[in-house]
């Protein structure tokens, strides 16, 4: 129920971070400026008796997030591929989330299995291992079939973890909700909408059933990848809450000591984790929306090696064309083409004034070009393109969000590979084929047979389909009956209350 008991829940986040020394650590390592320092500070002292103490064995953050619960585990998951936002150290300090959160218990584990294919354990594999790895999901042991002896890997979902993610995602609606209340310049972000976006997102991670098709799905589409590896899933030991995967062999893409010791070139891995990514979201509209240094291996050949795939992103061929174009249009420094690009698909008003934007995209696009990019602050160029989309009036494109998530996250793990990596320089060529296949003149004549096999199909209907329209347009216009109109209801809640919450969902969404 999304009701105003999810203040308390709120409040209890920010104390949460308060009595775990968290909000310092937090507001200090994204640079946020001192007087809300002050804020927060003077605002959360007297909470913090009622925040959760957490494993003080972890740093600040990382103990507040995880005390927290598994949907605060996937933001600092995203963090933890951004230390240009949050810092190294903190970075560091946050990949404990990607999968070294305590596992539970491996009979709580093996009743699962054994509930959902409906077999002993021991009749299905002649080898279960403890927990080798745990997320905030699920948690993953080795294993053997016995019928074939093939090794895999079989992921278990958490106990209780569909009520706990409910849980959290209410908390999350309502703090949407009463941002876009008392902060009306937020609505355009559409804060409720990414929320319904996330939901969506996770509720389909906790079916495991979906997540086996799209591992499924994305070993048929990048079979042929150079360098690229997607273990197979084993259908019929897999079910919603149990997934069984081929054993894939390798190193995490997050140790770089590991990677050096077996000779892999960081520099070319960098640039091939970029590449791969730019390729399935513009090739084939399908791409692991998950990507952070726990979810990827490095195998013995050098070979890049992706797992969970629970978070899957897809855009439609349309939206595949606009990215492509805005990304060709920054990296040829067009920026009155990128500016066009956003008016025709309707990113931004049509009432605002083309010529100006472009100027406004010059001054974001042109110090990166002209930067290292090792001194690029990006939580300051984020910063600058916040200011800039709210001056357009720019809404935000829920279709987009895993697109953009996913490529600043993918640009956390190849700059942590190579901090000096040009990220425009790796985009260009695999943009460029993409331009030249999908923009030229064969690509022109692929739509139009696809837009006449469209009217083939309902070529019986369109006289109808005319003569109704017809009809319609001739008919005088009556106007719509009165509707009632109702004054909102007025909220009052205690004022430091209000503002512990505020500065806590803005922080969170």
């Amino acid at each position: 129920m999304r009701g105003p008991h999810n203040l308390w829940r709120l409040i209890r986040t920010g104390a949460t971070f308060e009595r775990t020394g968290a909000m310092r650590s937090a507001l200090e390592a994204m640079n946020v400026p001192p007087r809300l320092r002050f804020v927060a500070r003077v605002m959360g002292w007297p909470f913090a008796w009622l925040g959760h103490k957490g494993d003080p064995s972890l740093p600040p953050v990382t103990r507040a997030i995880t005390a927290l619960g598994p949907a605060y585990i996937k933001f600092g998951q995203i963090l933890s591929t951004r230390p240009d936002i949050v810092g190294f150290e903190m970075a560091n300090q946050l990949r404990y989330l990607q999968d070294q959160l305590p596992p539970f218990p491996t009979e709580q584990a093996r009743a699962t299995v054994e509930a959902e294919l409906e077999q002993p354990v021991d009749a299905l594999f002649s080898e279960f291992s403890a927990p080798v790895a745990a997320a905030s999901i699920a948690q993953v042991h080795r294993a053997r079939v016995r019928e074939t002896g093939e090794e895999v890997a079989v992921k278990v979902l958490r106990p209780g973890i569909v009520k706990a993610f409910r849980r959290d995602i209410d908390a999350f609606y309502f703090a949407a909700g009463m941002i876009e209340r008392l902060l009306p310049s937020t609505r355009r972000l559409r804060p409720t909408d990414v929320i319904a976006h996330f939901e969506g997102v996770v509720m389909g991670e906790l079916d495991l059933r979906l997540e086996t098709a799209a591992a499924a799905e994305f070993a048929a589409n990048t079979e042929d990848d150079a360098g690229f590896r997607v273990p197979r899933p084993v259908w019929d030991l897999s079910g919603r809450s149990v997934m069984t995967l081929g054993w894939a062999e390798g190193v995490s893409l997050g140790d770089n000591d590991a990677i050096d010791a077996l000779g892999v070139d960081r520099t070319e891995l960098g640039e091939r984790v970029l590449e791969l990514f730019l390729k399935h979201a513009l090739r084939d509209g399908y791409f692991h929306a998950d990507m952070h240094q726990g979810n990827l291996k490095v195998g013995a050949g050098g070979e890049i090696i992706a797992y969970d795939f629970g978070i899957m992103g897809q855009i439609d061929e349309y939206t595949r064309r606009v990215y492509a174009e805005i990304l060709y249009g920054f990296i040829r420094k067009d920026y009155r083409r990128v500016a066009e690009v956003h008016f025709e698909a309707g990113y931004v008003p049509a009432d605002r004034d083309v010529e100006e934007f472009a100027r406004a995209l010059r001054s974001v696009g042109e110090p990166i070009f002209g930067m290292e990019a090792s001194r690029i602050s990006m939580a300051r160029l984020l910063n600058y393109l916040f200011e800039v989309t709210e001056r357009f009036g720019m809404e935000t494109r829920t279709e987009l969000i895993l697109l953009q998530r996913t490529m600043v996250v993918v640009e956390g793990v190849a700059r942590s590979l190579n901090p000096s990596i040009n990220i425009w320089r790796v985009a260009q060529p695999v943009v460029e084929d993409y331009i030249r296949k999908s923009l030229g003149p064969a690509a022109l004549m692929r739509d139009l047979g696809r837009a006449a096999m469209v009217l083939s199909r309902f070529g019986p209907h369109l006289p109808g389909a005319v003569e109704a329209a017809l009809i319609r347009v001739r008919q005088p216009q009556t106007p719509p009956p009165a509707r009632l109109s109702l004054a909102p209801v007025a909220w009052f809640i205690a004022g430091a209350a209000v503002t512990w919450a505020v500065l806590v969902t803005v922080l969170l969404v």
